[in-house]
């Protein structure tokens, strides 16, 4: 995974700038040798700021880029002169991530917007001018406000990608094949467990120029809601999917055991997940006959849709787009 480019994990430090100290000038002119206060305010100090980017599909920019520092505002001057305000530090992540507290793990918000902004760390405030402090009863002040600090700490970026439909089985059920076979993606496709290391994406195309967002998701196995395989990194993505298209190949020996497992799985990791829409396909179905279909057919669940397809020969694959763009809608 050294060499990927989808990196969906960073941590990173992130300081806002200190805000301007305010100024305790004095007035002075040629004729003017006691005027009053004049000191301006600080400038604030620049933010850290977070920007949906629907352009971004991976945090791998920010991967090497450790600690964000914003700039400091700048002190006031005299004539009520305020200083400049630092620059404030925008950070695009894409749509889907979620922003954690790096010390607690809380969960502090999530980017689910196009375009959205966010501050991470609030740039302090400028510090008050002198001018600000003159009274009927004071009325040269000689002092005035230092300017408040930055925010600073270790923050968690997670994505979870944002998709229609996500595939969920096996490693070795047809995933990626039948990604392949029903968009322009192309993913790592290989006889072999987990040959799928990342997520990928590819759009499906239905009738009238509709289209729906298909995410081929790495292989669940047993004991994956407590990381085992590649468990954690990458069920938090699921949980972004409208439906969920449960795949186990014709060749398992009891595939209703199979796509129970794969239930329970999801259950265990987050119960939510099973409010989702679930489409149940038996998958390399060109391994068998019409009357091994027949036999199978008794033994699937009775309450989900389902169908037999085949990526390799095309079959059933327009009647899954059927039922999945019914589930969509």
């Amino acid at each position: 995974m050294a060499d990927s480019n989808f990196i969906d994990y960073v941590r990173i430090f992130c300081a806002s700038g200190h805000g301007g100290a305010g100024s305790s000038h004095l007035y002075r002119a040629k004729y003017v040798p006691k005027g009053g206060p004049d000191g301006g305010d600080g400038g604030r100090g620049g933010h850290i700021i977070l920007r949906a980017n629907p352009q971004f599909w991976t945090l791998i920019h920010l991967k090497y880029r450790k600690h964000v520092k914003a700039d400091d505002g700048q002190k006031g001057g005299g004539a009520l002169c305020t200083g400049k305000n630092g620059a404030d530090i925008i950070l695009d992540v894409p749509v889907g991530t979620v922003v954690k507290d790096g010390e607690t793990e809380e969960v502090l918000f999530e980017m689910v917007e196009p375009n959205e902004r966010r501050i991470l760390c609030k740039g302090g405030k400028g510090g008050l001018g002198n001018n600000n402090f003159k009274t009927s009863t004071l009325q040269t002040p000689r002092y005035a406000q230092p300017g408040e600090e930055g925010q600073e700490g270790w923050f968690i970026l997670e994505l979870k990608l944002l998709a229609d439909v996500g595939l969920v089985g096996f490693p070795n059920a047809g995933k990626s094949t039948l990604l392949a076979a029903t968009t322009a993606a192309k993913p790592k496709i290989a006889n072999y467990a987990f040959t799928t290391l990342e997520p990928n994406l590819g759009i499906v195309r239905y009738y009238d120029d509709r289209s729906f967002v298909m995410a081929d998701i790495p292989g669940i196995i047993e004991g994956a809601h407590e990381g085992k395989g590649i468990g954690h990194r990458f069920l938090r993505h699921i949980e972004r999917n409208s439906v969920l298209l449960f795949m186990v190949s014709a060749e398992e020996n009891d595939i209703g055991a199979g796509y129970r497992t794969l239930l329970n799985e999801l259950k265990l990791y987050n119960p939510e997940l099973l409010a989702k829409d679930r489409v149940l396909a038996v998958t390399k179905c060109d391994l068998i006959d019409k009357e091994m279909e027949s036999e199978l057919e008794k033994l699937l669940p009775k309450k989900i849709p389902h169908v037999f397809i085949s990526s390799v020969t095309g079959e059933g694959l327009d009647e899954l787009k059927d039922i999945l763009w019914k589930s969509l809608s």
